[in-house]
């Protein structure tokens, strides 16, 4: 029997927006005092077992946030199930997963940018074929978005 709040972020690839997310939400829910599941994964099998990338292990390194433990798999379809917050990084990847979702798991399903409550853009850009700022642009809104989905938690 589940006893814990369970958060998987989920991009294409899982190796730059998701794995950050994860790094980003699992250093700020346990300052909060937050005891979750925390995982993230691809839509796509691009990257499977792979370490995120390098620049995005660099810049949230930069920040405090240690990525280097994780490594890319791919969304699975039990993920539904197992998961209580399925959170997709833009429209796209978002779109892949309602089409997925069978209809008692829809509710799961959302855009992380949701629980942003600074930012002005409604997804996570993807910093894959950008410059540095991307990637520290990715950390702002994952920050932003990560401190707004921890007050949710915290009122439930």
């Amino acid at each position: 029997m589940k006893t814990r709040t369970a958060i998987l972020f989920v991009c294409m690839g899982n190796i730059c927006r998701s794995p950050t997310a994860e790094g980003v939400f699992r250093v700020r829910a346990e300052a909060a005092g937050l005891q979750l599941d925390i995982d993230s994964a691809g839509t796509h099998a691009y990257h499977v077992g792979n370490a995120p990338d390098a620049r995005s292990t660099r810049h949230a390194a930069a920040r405090g946030y240690d990525l280097s433990s994780q490594r890319a798999r791919q969304f699975a379809a039990e993920d539904f199930e197992r998961f209580d917050y399925v959170l997709a990084m833009d429209h796209d990847n978002l779109a892949i997963l309602q089409r997925a979702c069978p209809p008692q798991h829809r509710h799961k399903v959302k855009l992380f940018m949701e629980y942003a409550t600074r930012s002005g853009s409604d997804i996570v850009p993807d910093p894959y074929y950008g410059g540095a700022n991307g990637f520290d642009m990715v950390l702002d809104y994952v920050e932003d978005a990560a401190d707004g989905l921890i007050a949710v938690l915290r009122k439930n």
